[in-house]
C-alpha cells in the first residue's frame, strides 16, 4: 500500500498469477483496510491491480481440492458468534466476503480501478468499493456457476442493488465472460477509460470527493447510504438522519463549515474519524451475526 496526498493505493500485488486470491491476500486486504481506517491522514482508498489482470478469481493451483479443503480449516470464528457452523461443526468462512464486510465497514471511500480482467472473486470484491472505474479493455465475469460454485464475497446481496435485477441473473446463472462496455452500460462501471488513465482518473475522482469536505462527514454519510440499503422503511434512516444532525450540529466541523461558507474561504475543518465519530447506528442497527 502506498499513500501520496491523502489518497492510498492498495494494490494486488501478483502479478505473474494475474492476481489471484489466496488467503494471504484475504488477510492482508482486511488489514489494509483497517491501517486505512486508522490513519486520519488517508481520505479515500484505490483498490487496482498490478501488471495486466486486476483478479483471476481464486487461486486455483490446488486443482479441485480447492474448495474440498475449506472443510479442514476456519477462520474468522470467534467467542462472540461471529462464526458459522452446520451439523456442529466449524466452517471457513468465504475470504471473499470476510474482504468486502471489511470493505463495507470502511470510514473512507472506496474506488476500484479495475485496470484489467476481474473474474469471480476479482469481480465480486468491487461491488462494496463506492465507484468502480475500468480500463476500457477490461472483461469481468461472475464465473461461479461454470465451475460449480456459488456466488460469494455477499455478491447476492450487492449485486441486484447495483444493476438491474435481470441482468444479474444473467451474469450470474449463465457465468459468461462480458466487456467493461457492457458493465457500463449496465451501471456496473461508472466509468471507462484508456488502461493508461485508469489510475490517474482513479486519482482525480478521489480528490474530488474530499477535496472540500470534512473528514467525518464523509465517513458518517457513506456509513449511513451503505446501512440503508437493506433496512425495511425511511422511518429507519429518519431516525439516523436525525441523530446524525444533532451530533454533527454540536461538534467543531459544523461551525467551521458555516464559517467558512459566511467568510468566502475554504474551509479547514478539524475533527478527525479517528476521535470525533458520533454513533448513529448501534441504536437503530445492530451489527448483524450469523
Amino acid at each position: 500500500m502506498s499513500i501520496e496526498d491523502g489518497i492510498a493505493v492498495i494494490t494486488l500485488d501478483r502479478p505473474d498469477k494475474l492476481n489471484a486470491f489466496t488467503t494471504t491476500m484475504e488477510n492482508e486486504l482486511i488489514e489494509a483496510f483497517d491501517a486505512t481506517d486508522a490513519n486520519d491522514a488517508v481520505r479515500a482508498v484505490i483498490l487496482t491491480g498490478a501488471g495486466r489482470a486486476f483478479c483471476a478469481g481464486a487461486d486455483l493451483s490446488s486443482g479441485a481440492e480447492t474448495f474440498s479443503e475449506w472443510s479442514a480449516e476456519t477462520n474468522g470464528n470467534d467467542a462472540n458468534g461471529d462464526d458459522l457452523r452446520r451439523d456442529g461443526v466449524d466452517l471457513r468462512r468465504d475470504g471473499g466476503g470476510r474482504v468486502v464486510l471489511r470493505m463495507f465497514d470502511s470510514l473512507k471511500p472506496i474506488i476500484a480501478a479495475i485496470n484489467g480482467p476481474a473474474v469471480g472473486v476479482g469481480i465480486t470484491m468491487t461491488l462494496a468499493a463506492d465507484f468502480r472505474l475500468a480500463a476500457d479493455d477490461a472483461r469481468m465475469g461472475f464465473v461461479f456457476n461454470r465451475r460449480g460454485l456459488v456466488p460469494e464475497s455477499c455478491s447476492s446481496w450487492l449485486l441486484p442493488k447495483l444493476v438491474p435485477l435481470q441482468r444479474a441473473l444473467d451474469w450470474i446463472y449463465s457465468g459468461r465472460i462480458f466487456t467493461a462496455a457492457e458493465a457500463f452500460s449496465a451501471g456496473l462501471v461508472y466509468r471507462l477509460h484508456s488502461r493508461e488513465d485508469l489510475l490517474g482518473e482513479a486519482t482525480a475522482l478521489a480528490h474530488s470527493l474530499t477535496r472540500d469536505t470534512a473528514p467525518v462527514s464523509v465517513a458518517l454519510s457513506r456509513q449511513m447510504v451503505w446501512r440503508m440499503l437493506g433496512v425495511e422503511h425511511p422511518m429507519v434512516a429518519h431516525r439516523v438522519e436525525s441523530i446524525g444532525i444533532n451530533a454533527r450540529g454540536a461538534q467543531a466541523d459544523v461551525r467551521e463549515g458555516i464559517a467558512a461558507f459566511l467568510e468566502k474561504r475554504e474551509a479547514v475543518f478539524p475533527d478527525r474519524c479517528s476521535d470525533a465519530m458520533p454513533d448513529l447506528f448501534s441504536s437503530h442497527l445492530p451489527r448483524p451475526r450469523w
